[in-house]
């Protein structure tokens, strides 16, 4: 595993909050051909030597379209891992303009309902499973009827993970590990948001593998985001600001995996680029003054629009 997965949320339905997201696709969004790119950055990203893959229920079509590349590519378990998660229900019907994409419901009834859709889609491919998106708010980690129907899963040889989500996502992770039963937790973590680096600290000290989702802040840390002082370090070591920011990522001892968002092969090329820089402690204490508020910045990224 190259320490570098890829997240399928901006390659599986046609509206994402993803900056620039509509150009990415180019007017392709018929199933068919978004079939066939996220087919494309899949193979660029498995013959760079990427080997974890991460899905939802809610990423439209992104667990079909990542099975069928599974079984075109005749691959499996030994040669790759394959995480997705339930908890959201995609309601756009393909559509960008939807009123509403998805709809939250950590139920026990979703679990098992969504759990099944999941290994219509990726069989037994599926390796680990996530609550998405669970909150402190939500009280999913304290509901006995789902944590038994995880464990139960758990027991049958599938790993449990919780992904976090929100300005108390510190407290999330600490209820998940405190609870116990969880193989993985995946929470934002990026030059803007750094607020979950303790706890995820805490969970990898604790056995848990970490997973980092929105290393670019929705496409906020790239060129389309502009920030100058991002783009004045990457000008300095030959990159895209995108490369710089998943190398802050990497840079952190307690990650495991940190997720590309890539919608396109050469956007997959330039995040990659980051496995290539070394960003040392006086590099990453010039872009400490990026940090927000994590109000601030989930109010910001609540404020994206779908495109």
């Amino acid at each position: 595993m190259t320490g570098i997965g890829l997240g399928l949320a901006a390659l599986g339905r046609p509206g994402y909050i993803n900056l620039g997201h509509a150009t990415d696709l180019g007017g392709r969004l018929d199933v068919d051909s978004m079939e066939a790119g996220a087919h494309a950055v899949l193979d660029a990203a498995y013959t760079a030597g990427v080997r974890y893959f991460d899905a939802a229920r809610s990423y439209g079509r992104a667990e079909d379209f990542l099975g069928s590349w599974l079984r075109l590519r005749g691959l499996g378990p030994e040669d790759v891992t394959v995480g997705s998660k339930w908890g959201y229900r995609y309601t756009a019907g393909w559509r960008v303009d939807a009123a509403v994409h998805e709809v939250k419901e950590l139920t026990l009834a979703n679990l098992r309902r969504q759990h099944a859709e999941s290994l219509d889609s990726l069989g037994a491919d599926l390796r680990l499973y996530q609550i998405h998106s669970a909150t402190i708010e939500s009280g999913v980690l304290d509901d006995r009827a789902v944590i038994d129907e995880l464990a139960r899963l758990r027991a049958g040889g599938l790993a449990i993970g919780v992904s976090a989500s929100g300005p108390r996502q510190a407290e999330t992770i600490r209820r998940a590990v405190e609870a116990g039963g969880f193989d993985a937790v995946q929470a934002t973590w990026n030059l803007l948001e750094r607020s979950a680096g303790p706890a995820l600290a805490e969970a990898h000290a604790a056995g848990l593998g970490v997973i980092v989702k929105e290393a670019v802040a929705n496409g906020l840390l790239t060129a389309r985001g502009a920030v100058a002082s991002l783009l004045g370090l990457a000008g300095e070591l030959g990159s895209g600001a995108d490369a710089v920011a998943l190398a802050a990522v990497l840079a952190q001892p307690w990650v495991d995996v940190v997720l590309s968002g890539a919608s396109t092969v050469e956007m997959l090329r330039s995040n990659l680029q980051a496995l290539s820089l070394s960003l040392d402690p006086d590099r990453l204490a010039r872009l400490d003054g990026l940090a927000l508020e994590p109000e601030h910045y989930w109010a910001q990224r609540a404020a994206l629009p779908w495109n």
